[in-house]
């Protein structure tokens, strides 16, 4: 059992659900990384998901974006964040999201070996498809990384299907259409979606994109295994890291978060 499916069925049985937290590697600083992830552990994350860097980020809102871009600016580069990365020792499972250029540059199975010495124990490629996938899952697979998939409120059944068929350790519901950020609520029509796929799979199932509130939290656990907050968290560090508020602060806003994942 990978360590993701050993976190969710520990938190079955605790009757939670998952708090998966997202943070782009290199904002703050990369240096900052290790430091920053245990403060989210702290908090009460049950995953955490970090960001590789890149320059043409279709799928995120503009505040990830500019998190992105502040990252490259500071010269971060996938190899760096790989090897900050294999310096720390989580807790909690690591999940590395990006797009599909890096692990075309490093070729599949350089680049899932490299992911998996680093630490990681799944990805998510945002911008590759389920039927597309399955070099980058045969090479994910050999490295016992586990392969999470997205699926959207305009995916057909079939696209479903493929979904389901292909993912593990979780799969991502993307709440609505569009890009993240923390601006727009999660709408409530997204326990359709989370239906849908619970039809098809015994793989849990998070929903990420407008979830930013406990209140959001709560909603989306009421039907999903989990709930994953990405531009508040961006915002919220650059508030509480480096705005004057401390860590402190940083992990009881998180603690409030893990505190709507209790039934």
């Amino acid at each position: 059992m990978s360590r993701i499916a050993s976190t969710f069925a520990a938190l079955r049985a605790r009757n939670e659900r998952a708090l998966v937290l997202y943070v782009t590697a290199g904002d703050p600083e990369l240096a900052e990384l290790p430091a920053i992830v245990d403060a989210l552990v702290e908090g009460g994350a049950d995953l955490i998901e970090i960001g590789l860097p890149f320059s043409d980020p279709i799928a995120d809102g503009p505040t990830i974006q500019a998190g992105t871009q502040r990252a490259l600016d500071r010269g971060v580069t996938p190899t760096s964040v790989l090897r900050t990365v294999g310096s720390l020792r989580s807790a909690v499972p690591l999940v590395l999201m990006g797009y599909y250029n890096p692990v075309l540059r490093f070729g599949h199975d350089a680049f899932a070996k490299s992911v998996a010495d680093a630490g990681f124990d799944a990805t998510i490629v945002t911008d590759l498809t389920a039927e597309e996938a399955d070099d980058w899952l045969r090479a994910s697979r050999a490295n016992g990384l586990d392969n999470v998939l997205l699926a959207a409120p305009t995916s057909t059944d079939a696209r479903l299907d493929e979904v389901c068929r292909r993912a593990t350790g979780f799969v991502y519901a993307v709440s609505r259409t569009g890009v993240t950020g923390a601006g727009q609520e999660a709408p409530i029509e997204v326990q359709f979606l989370v239906r849908r796929l619970k039809a098809r799979t015994q793989t849990p199932v998070c929903v990420g994109f407008g979830v930013s509130t406990p209140e959001h939290v709560r909603m989306v656990c009421e039907v999903a295994d989990g709930a994953v907050v990405g531009s508040w968290l961006v915002r919220a560090l650059a508030e509480s890291w480096y705005g004057g508020a401390g860590r402190a602060d940083l992990v009881r806003r998180i603690r409030d978060l893990k505190d709507a994942t209790r039934g």
